[in-house]
């Protein structure tokens, strides 16, 4: 159903975190919750993936994490020796100098540019979609009656989900996004609906929606309970997991700024989209610690070919995507 796949795109911030928030609208729909499951709002350090992120044992985190369920079991399709070919491509590409390395520096600007792709893709394959009159633009009108065109044509029943809510929030999404105020959206602003996050000047708006979310009693603050309650739900006869404790404590000493136990908008903001961490940096800091195999701070093609099994999961190949585009190889 088209209003279940647009609800998706429209509560998150693009593919990356897809899979969490399915996850979430099932236990919503059921009404409990895993207690040994943590959840978490920050946007550059979403968690897609319930396995132990350890990579001296195995890299299913970083394949699950930035390939997704789906795109993971795709790249076992791929024989080693032909994604170490692959990717062999992939690092002549990266390697923007020519000097046969692969610095820290070009890895970030491959990876941002790889998630500069990834949004430009996403909008582009659903253009068509939304565009009905061909203009080359998108109006609130169409995106509405694609969207909800199944709710506005007739009456609930008693087992549909109201998506009154669900279709105000969107719109004012939308205004927001539309910075010249026409209610017609071009490719830029339409990207900036679909991924508010990687837009400062949406950035408000990720911060509402998010209280809106969590704060239950309406008091315009998040308190201690309800950040907790975001993540965790306890159930009946089992014991709250340590991360619990721990999400307290970070609460306490890190979340609430000026200790009035509750997170205003600004201390919002800095929990969901930290200013002082950068996706791409740091997962290109993982990267080379975790392939330069002599300590030299940069990568050579040997270096990254002999840990294939980690870039093939990471960014640096879109996904995993990358390495199954016949046409680029």
């Amino acid at each position: 159903m088209l209003i279940t796949s647009m609800l998706i795109i429209s509560m998150v911030s693009g593919r990356m975190i897809c899979s969490v928030l399915i996850c979430w609208l099932l236990l919503v729909a059921r009404g409990d919750g895993k207690p040994t499951e943590q959840r978490t709002r920050v946007h550059q350090e979403e968690p897609l993936s319930t396995l132990r992120h350890d990579d001296k044992q195995n890299f299913d985190y970083d394949h699950e994490a930035f390939l997704g369920q789906d795109e993971a079991k795709a790249f076992d399709r791929l024989s080693p020796d032909e994604s170490k070919r692959r990717l062999s491509i992939i690092v002549d590409r990266i390697d923007s100098n020519k000097d046969d390395f692969v610095s820290e520096d070009e890895l970030r600007l491959w990876i941002e540019a790889v998630q500069s792709r990834h949004m430009f893709e996403d909008v582009e394959h659903q253009w068509s979609e939304f565009d009905l009159n061909q203009d080359g633009l998108i109006s609130w009108d169409e995106y509405r009656n694609v969207t909800y065109g199944s709710y506005l044509d007739g009456p609930l029943t008693e087992t549909e989900y109201n998506y009154t809510h669900m279709m105000a929030r969107d719109e004012r999404r939308f205004k927001v996004a539309n910075r010249d105020r026409d209610m017609s959206a071009d490719r830029q602003e339409f990207m900036a609906f679909l991924h508010p996050e990687n837009h400062e000047y949406m950035k408000q708006v990720v911060v509402q929606e998010t209280m809106e979310d969590i704060d239950k009693n309406g008091d315009g603050f998040i308190d201690l309970k309800e950040y907790i309650g975001d993540m965790f739900t306890a159930e009946n006869g089992l014991e709250e997991p340590e991360w619990v404790a721990s999400e307290r404590q970070q609460f306490s000493e890190f979340r609430d700024k000026n200790q009035d136990g509750k997170m205003d908008r600004e201390e919002t903001l800095d929990w969901i989209l930290p200013a002082d961490y950068d996706h791409a940096v740091a997962e290109a800091k993982h990267l080379l610690h975790e392939s330069d195999s002599n300590k030299d701070g940069r990568l050579t093609k040997e270096e990254i070919l002999n840990k294939f099994d980690l870039f093939v999961g990471s960014q640096v190949t879109n996904y995993g995507e990358a390495l199954l585009r016949h046409d680029e190889f």
